[in-house]
């Protein structure tokens, strides 16, 4: 009974699926038809072209969302981790192996060697202390623990008192516990520092580079296998074996990622929406771009076969986002990637707007520089990589343009309304012919299929509205890296939340008192003007919205809550 239930699920979800993508092409039809043929003023029509862009890019991301919930949703079989007959299909997201048939598959007295790393810049003792612990009770047999120290000391002699006690507190911290450190002269922030641990483990050590053993590990190193983490992700007991079982299983399979848990939501707003954003991202669309062996690496809680880092010459250090840029690399070279959809590690998220704007911004900037590097390679090796590769990783170098969409979306009805420009038609009924097909089937689609996930849709909704308030972080950052602007790397923070002051935030003030002021206008114009009405209340109706978007602002810049006993 449980399995045909399942069964109608998917099948309702692949239906729905099919039925939203029409919806997509039926819109952008009608749109482009109405636009075309409308009697516009040239500045009417550039308002009116900006809108019609901004739309056609909300529409052809959610197609890609929409294919990766029909790619998810086909694959993944939902009623075990390891189906009938013992073959995983093809792409799927699901484990290959549980923990006690990795320990079956793998060789039990010499199981190949794995390096567990984190590369920590100035992070707090009680952070590092907490994943070298975490590391430590790995089940996995055969690791080897290193802490790749990053943060900038001065040189000997020139050192603060309160740096000569961090420095020597993780000195004594890695003895104690019994893991490898690892020093080098700083450059290339967390990418340099991993390429020149892995020139280490190769006989190439960088100049100025030191090397302290743990006391609970003498032996020569042949690692085979690297887990990389960020410093403030704690991986489960059981995390190694199931990936370094598919890993052997798959010789040509270059990493496996998994996904990202942030353990400190329950008494802080930002860092639950923001991991309700990243379980959007981690459900169904790293699922869809598994399956099209397109998945690339998020940084962190993912293990890289050492043999594949070598033959792409390491991680691309000329982009913030490194994990993204080395991912194509691996495409490019003709190793496979994977994604496991199993909670395997937790951390800390963003806990107030500044740490998590500075992490967006990061994340924006190393994106869509890397997509100018897209373009390129497309144009120039079109045959590199297969289509549906180019389209996964274009829709990913495009995503963080959504700054300027949503200025552009804000913009539109306040232009009308204050100015009159048309941006939206005033046909409102023509207008909702074609839309409110498209919205009622995107939001059905979105709430069932996430809610077979066992998520709540207002839960959800905390992580868009969130992305919504980084409007300005995207714009800034999508402008300074399709310019080729590579900017620093800049580390989260970690030391608890803070309210952001007003001043920075002034692009969402600036809308809002243009929202506010488009409404009581809009609403001046309804009651003395009546003509044309349903212009005026679908656009008024718009910037309501999209005030409640920006108000949301005020909601976020106060993240810790009281604990309820």
């Amino acid at each position: 009974m449980g399995q045909q239930r399942r069964f109608l699920n998917r099948s309702l979800l692949i239906v729905l699926t099919g039925a939203a993508i029409l919806s997509v092409f039926t819109y952008l039809i009608g749109r482009t038809t109405l636009f075309l043929f409308a009697d516009y003023l040239w500045y009417e029509k550039s308002a009116a072209a900006l809108l019609l862009l901004a739309e056609a890019f909300i529409m052809l991301h959610a197609l890609g969302y929409f294919l990766n919930i029909y790619h998810a949703s086909r694959l993944r079989p939902e009623d075990s981790a390891q189906p009938e007959g013992g073959e995983q299909p093809s792409g799927s997201a699901a484990p290959r192996f549980t923990y006690e048939q990795a320990q079956k598959a793998l060789p039990a007295e010499d199981p190949p060697e794995l390096a567990v790393v984190v590369a920590a810049h100035n992070e707090p003792l009680w952070l590092v202390e907490e994943t070298l612990t975490c590391f430590y009770n790995l089940t996995y047999p055969n690791k080897r623990i290193f802490l790749l120290d990053d943060t900038r000391y001065d040189p000997p002699g020139q050192r603060s008192a309160e740096m000569v006690a961090y420095r020597q507190a993780i000195d004594d911290l890695c003895q104690r516990i019994g893991v490898h450190l690892f020093r080098r002269p700083w450059r290339g922030a967390k990418a340099g520092m991993i390429n020149d641990f892995l020139s280490f483990l190769d006989d190439r050590p960088p100049a100025g580079f030191e090397f302290t053993r743990s006391p609970l590990d003498e032996g020569p190193f042949n690692i085979e296998y690297v887990a990389v983490f960020d410093a403030d992700m704690n991986p489960l007991p059981e995390f190694a074996e199931p990936l370094i079982a598919q890993l052997e299983s798959e010789p040509d399979l270059a990493f496996i990622q998994t996904p990202q848990y942030y353990s400190n939501f329950e008494t802080n707003r930002v860092a639950r929406a923001a991991g309700m954003q990243q379980a959007i991202f981690y459900e169904y669309i790293c699922e869809g771009k598994s399956s099209q062996d397109a998945m690339f690496c998020c940084g962190t809680n993912v293990v890289f076969r050492r043999a594949a880092l070598n033959d792409v010459g390491g991680f691309d250090e000329g982009s913030v986002t490194e994990d993204f840029a080395t991912s194509l690399r691996f495409h490019a070279r003709g190793w496979r990637s994977a994604y496991i959809n199993r909670l395997s590690a937790f951390g800390q998220g963003p806990e107030d707007l500044s740490g998590y704007f500075k992490q967006q911004f990061r994340w924006a900037l190393g994106t869509v520089g890397l997509f100018r590097t897209i373009l390129q390679a497309m144009v120039r090796t079109p045959r590199q990589l297969a289509l549906s590769k180019w389209w996964e990783y274009s829709l990913s170098g495009t995503h963080y343009f959504v700054g300027w969409v949503f200025l552009i979306m804000v913009l539109s009805p306040v232009l009308y309304l204050l100015l009159g420009v048309p941006s939206f038609f005033a046909r409102a009924d023509i207008y909702l012919l074609f839309f409110f097909p498209y919205i009622v089937l995107t939001a059905t689609l979105f709430s069932l299929a996430m809610s077979q996930r066992k998520y709540r849709l207002h839960e959800l909704l905390s992580g868009i509205v969130l992305q919504a308030t980084a409007f300005p972080v995207y714009i800034k950052a999508s402008l300074l890296g399709i310019l080729g602007i590579r900017g620093t790397f800049t580390v989260t923070p970690k030391a608890g939340s803070r309210t952001t002051p007003l001043r920075t935030l002034w692009p969402h003030l600036a809308l809002i008192v243009l929202c506010t002021a488009a409404i009581t206008w809009g609403s001046l114009r309804a009651l003395f003007e009546q003509e044309p009405i349903w212009a005026l209340v679908v656009n008024s109706l718009w910037c309501l919205y999209h005030l409640a978007l920006l108000l949301s602002v005020f909601y976020f810049n106060t993240p810790p809550e009281e604990q309820t006993a």
